[in-house]
């Protein structure tokens, strides 16, 4: 059996690996208010017209790095990331209009939630902050940050997101059903993960603020 110590320095080596995945370069800044009208005619149905999604099955994009939101667009509209609803609705995007979406959606304020299962927040917690050194999963804080809010350009803000909406997408990470993340860390990740673990993690970050 490992000594603790021993688990715990390697967990902290996997967690750096992690992080220093090379960083995409940042992204144009986009027009706001160039943004409107294709807020008001499409995205705040889902997303809500200040980003803040009230259906926990569409992700809260308000307070998103715009690098994030600019790059998840442009894959939707590739293919590289799959979604029936998505799909249609980026097709028509020009780059110029992705960009004027990203810097719409980050400059809106998030609003604050909370949890509602304290037994899964004092589990997710745990894992967040520390990772499972048994299986070899690392911290999500250290690329998420220790309050979710990502690093720019790199990693996405997880704070006060819906918990069913990070749910999905951690299965989707496991089952490959969604690939577009650089180097596949996220999937490898995502298979060392139980769906109890799945589940209280998703719970957790949803009362990040």
């Amino acid at each position: 059996m490992r000594h603790p110590l021993a688990l715990m320095t390697g967990l902290l080596a996997a967690s750096m690996a992690w992080a220093s995945t090379p960083a995409p370069a940042p992204a144009a800044k986009g027009d706001p208010a160039k943004a409107q009208v294709i807020v008001d005619k499409v995205c705040g149905a889902c997303h809500g017209a200040d980003g803040n999604s009230t259906s926990p099955t569409y992700p809260n994009l308000a307070g998103q790095h715009p690098e994030y939101l600019n790059k998840q667009l442009n894959e939707f509209k590739s293919g590289a990331r799959r979604n029936a609803i998505m799909a249609p609705n980026v097709t028509n995007l020009s780059d110029d209009d992705m960009l004027n979406l990203a810097a719409f959606f980050s400059a809106q304020q998030p609003k604050s939630r909370l949890a509602k299962d304290p037994e899964l927040v004092a589990q997710g917690e745990k894992l967040y902050k520390g990772g499972n050194a048994g299986s070899g999963v690392p911290a999500c804080a250290s690329c998420h940050g220790p309050a979710g809010s990502g690093i720019p350009v790199q990693f996405p803000r997880l704070a006060g997101q819906h918990a069913k909406y990070v749910l999905s997408q951690l299965k989707n990470f496991r089952s490959a059903d969604r690939a577009n993340d650089g180097g596949k860390m996220m999937q490898v990740i995502a298979r060392k993960l139980t769906d109890a673990e799945m589940k209280a993690v998703a719970e957790y970050v949803s009362g990040l603020r």
